[in-house]
């Protein structure tokens, strides 16, 4: 498992600690596919550490035989549903 920059400095900002994402490891539920991404293919997945429910982006490196956290985030509430599982249609 690799760290970005990006979601070293993003975390910090949205105060998801490096400890919410490891921890909630087990409960990564795979809610959106991005099969085609820029640099490796990823997926968003909905963790939850603890009352704290997050979305977390990851690439995978099928090759490598590694995922990269590339961001962490609270979603907004106006653009899920309640479960923050289905963005809501505009």
């Amino acid at each position: 498992m690799f760290w970005t920059y990006h979601v070293n400095m993003r975390s910090w900002q949205r105060s998801i600690p490096t400890a919410a994402v490891v921890g909630s490891v087990g409960s990564f539920e795979i809610i959106e596919e991005y099969p085609r991404d820029k640099y490796l293919p990823s997926y968003l997945v909905r963790a939850v550490h603890k009352n704290l429910v997050f979305h977390v982006h990851i690439a995978t490196d099928v090759v490598g035989d590694s995922i990269r956290i590339v961001t962490a985030y609270v979603p907004d509430p106006s653009k899920w549903d309640t479960e923050f599982r289905r963005r809501r249609l505009r």
